[in-house]
């Protein structure tokens, strides 16, 4: 629910989670996403309930922090907006990234080689399960745990761990794969107040016009 008074039990101020559109869903809600809709506004558009939001990023983060080797956690995107957070998302926490179109056999034939080789990921995270159902599809196959973030419009089947928010924009999925970045470095005891100060969300912001900011650049 979007209730100020609860603003200091989440991971974010609640105005930053609003002012980015974390909230903002789509037109259409599907069935398996009620759990995570808050409301419908006037204009038709559904409104996701961000203390779920904020409460799945929590459990994602503890998950993925588990993970022996974070070399076998792959992110993926296929959106235009999600590639450079989760590229971003994998330079700083040691995960692997494959991003634009996911080559079909990449978790599913050892024999494969290209751009991309065969792996055997312990986890995959993904943007959207639609846009990127090819690397859902194969993760699901041969029985590898999926966290997705996921909108009103999405089918969470085969995915394991739904993280609810708009997976579509810009700043939306910027605050994500930021705060998901800081709360695994949390968890594994990596985030100093340095480090924590350092990590902008910026740093995790599709850029536009400019020179991509880099991980030296923190």
């Amino acid at each position: 629910m979007l209730n100020p008074d609860d603003e200091g039990e989440l991971l974010a101020p609640l105005e930053d989670y609003l002012k980015a559109g974390v909230h903002i869903g789509t037109s259409s809600g599907m069935k398996s996403m009620d759990w995570a809709i808050y409301r419908t506004r006037s204009d038709g558009l559904y409104v996701l309930d961000v203390h779920k939001t904020d409460e799945r990023i929590r459990v994602a983060a503890k998950f993925l922090a588990r993970q022996q080797d974070m070399k076998r956690v792959v992110v993926c995107s296929v959106r235009a907006y999600g590639i450079y957070p989760v590229e971003m998302f994998a330079k700083v926490s040691g995960a692997q990234s494959i991003t634009g179109r996911f080559i079909p056999g990449i978790f599913t034939n050892p024999s494969i080689k290209g751009r991309n080789d065969y792996l055997e990921p312990t986890a995959v995270l993904i943007t959207d399960p639609h846009f990127d159902r090819q690397a859902l599809k194969e993760a699901s196959r041969v029985g590898i745990p999926v966290i997705s973030l996921v909108d009103t419009d999405n089918v969470i089947r085969y995915v394991d761990l739904a993280i609810p928010c708009n997976n579509k924009g810009r700043n939306s999925l910027a605050m994500i794969f930021w705060l998901l970045t800081k709360e695994i470095l949390r968890e594994k005891g990596e985030l100093t107040p340095e480090k924590d100060a350092q990590l902008r969300i910026e740093l995790f912001r599709a850029p536009r016009g400019r020179r991509p900011l880099q991980v030296g650049d923190i």
